[in-house]
């Protein structure tokens, strides 16, 4: 007798979310920040720019909830609108997660 074993298999930086989220007519599950590995220090630059032009500030810039979001945004290709309508939960998983992946 044969054993099947079905295993879960988490991507590594993708964000599944708790309920589906709607942007622009558009059913999302989870985003995809695989993109973060490709990112290069020009991207950050212009993060810290966004971030700067935002009215917001921080003495450490990853740590904040602003930050990480652009930088998802970019990570993604999904536009930062997308990433500031997300329910708090969510927008804490990706938090977490660009966190996570900067200061690895």
């Amino acid at each position: 007798m044969s054993e099947v074993t079905i295993e879960k298999v988490e991507k590594e930086n993708v964000v599944v979310f708790n309920k589906p989220v709607q942007f622009e007519g558009k059913e999302y599950k989870e985003v995809d920040l695989s993109g973060l590995d490709s990112l290069t220090a020009a991207d950050l630059i212009e993060a810290d720019k966004v971030f700067g032009t935002s009215g917001q500030f921080a003495v450490v810039n990853e740590m904040t909830l602003g930050y990480t979001l652009i930088v998802a945004s970019r990570a993604s290709n999904l536009p930062i609108e997308f990433f500031n309508q997300l329910p708090a939960r969510e927008g804490l998983k990706v938090k977490n997660k660009v966190m996570a992946f900067l200061n690895n």
